[in-house]
């Protein structure tokens, strides 16, 4: 498959090619199986949309990230079939990787999409672990009728895959079976207050290779509020990014997708936010590589 470059750029070097961008961010508008809230089909453009906005010199890391290459992809194509969609995207995902240097960085869509998009990378990266970042444990083998739900998310590959949770504070009784258990390490929001002794014990369970899963419901409704399902409690910004960036600079993130925002009438606090995320994401990646080599 050949990516194009989407007419509306995210935060980007105009200079930046598929083949030299250190980031490329990737449009999936994957909506099937919201419960609640809907939406997210709307996200990743939204998301786009927003992302001029973000002011290029970043104020916590005093450097303009852009300069590292962005390079925005047409969005995924979408055919209204489950079935469909989860028997291509892997093979997307595979020819994406194989066209880019830098990191991948997917615009969801409802979380079902990390079903699809985090295989290929198991077959590149034998450790990988998977750092999974919301409000809801997403580990039911089906919901509604499928397996390919957005409550069912991350079940897939925690079966064979370490697999980390930050900020759950949701989990229904048909998957409290498989909270920490087997390859699943769940960190509950209540138990964990303290942020700072949270990452010692993410840093410890991660492997080297970190395929990193955002559904904006783990931040608090207060940062989100534009999310299908949001809970009270959840992470501030400023408590997020502190996790997020300890992460990047001790561990490769060979990956990201960040999923479930949902674009509310007259507002777009959340769009805006979700755009600024995934630029300080691409910041500490870029900050974490040199810390690595020094």
């Amino acid at each position: 498959m050949k990516f194009k470059k989407n007419r509306t750029q995210f935060v980007i070097d105009e200079f930046s090619t598929l083949e030299k961008a250190g980031f490329a961010i990737v449009p999936v508008p994957y909506e099937m199986t919201t419960s609640y809230g809907k939406g997210t089909k709307r996200g990743p453009d939204a998301i786009i949309k927003a992302s001029p906005q973000v002011e290029l010199w970043d104020e916590e890391l005093k450097k303009e990230t852009c300069r590292a290459g962005f390079f925005t992809t047409e969005p995924l194509k979408i055919i209204s079939s489950e079935k469909f969609f989860f028997s291509n995207i892997g093979e997307t995902v595979d020819s994406l990787l194989r066209q880019i240097r830098g990191v991948p960085v997917f615009l969801g869509g409802e979380h079902s999409v990390s079903q699809g998009l985090i295989p290929p990378f198991k077959k590149i990266h034998k450790n990988l672990s998977v750092l999974h970042f919301d409000a809801h444990a997403d580990l039911r083998s089906e919901y509604e009728g499928t397996k390919h739900s957005h409550a069912s998310a991350l079940y897939p590959v925690s079966r064979e895959t370490k697999t980390v949770q930050i900020g759950i504070r949701s989990v229904g009784s048909d998957e409290k079976q498989y909270v920490n258990k087997g390859k699943v390490k769940t960190f509950l929001m209540h138990e964990n207050p303290d942020t700072g002794r949270l990452i010692k014990k993410v840093l410890k369970e991660l492997t080297d290779a970190v395929y990193l899963t955002i559904d904006v419901d783990g931040f608090d409704p207060s940062v989100m509020p534009g999310t299908g399902t949001p809970q009270p409690g959840g992470f501030g910004w400023y408590e997020a990014l502190k996790i997020f960036r300890a992460v990047c600079a001790k561990k490769k993130i060979v990956g990201i997708d960040v999923v479930e925002v949902s674009p509310q009438e007259n507002s777009t606090i959340t769009e805006m936010n979700a755009a600024k995320l995934v630029y300080r994401l691409a910041g500490y990646i870029t900050e974490g590589k040199t810390c690595r080599k020094s």
